[in-house]
């Protein structure tokens, strides 16, 4: 996936919205004014910020140690970072967003 197919599907779901609140090179994804998914937009390979369950989120790091990270500059228990280099399925990328966007958008 590359920057503009994740964006394209993440603002296909109900109360996104995209903006730039800490600067032109941090794009963020909200849902009901909540953030659940960031990327930089200059980095290469893209990388994304995406919210999971602490215990999934040890489980995932474990079986791609290379792609999947505790969160850059996020608390590291509840965040992830992805390095989208080809080696995480596209399923599983869709499935970590899917989570996110769950997982914050119930603490309404």
């Amino acid at each position: 996936m590359n920057i503009e197919q994740i964006r394209e599907y993440v603002l296909q779901k109900p109360s996104v919205t995209e903006g730039f609140p800490f600067g032109g090179d941090t794009l963020v994804f909200k849902v009901n004014g909540k953030v659940f998914l960031l990327t930089g937009l200059d980095s290469d390979p893209l990388q994304f910020n995406v919210k999971c369950d602490p215990d999934r989120a040890i489980e995932l790091r474990e079986e791609y140690p290379e792609n999947i990270l505790p969160g850059y500059h996020m608390n590291k228990k509840h965040w992830n970072t992805i390095v989208v280099d080809g080696t995480v399925p596209k399923k599983l990328l869709k499935e970590m967003i899917d989570d996110s966007y769950t997982l914050v958008n119930k603490k309404k």
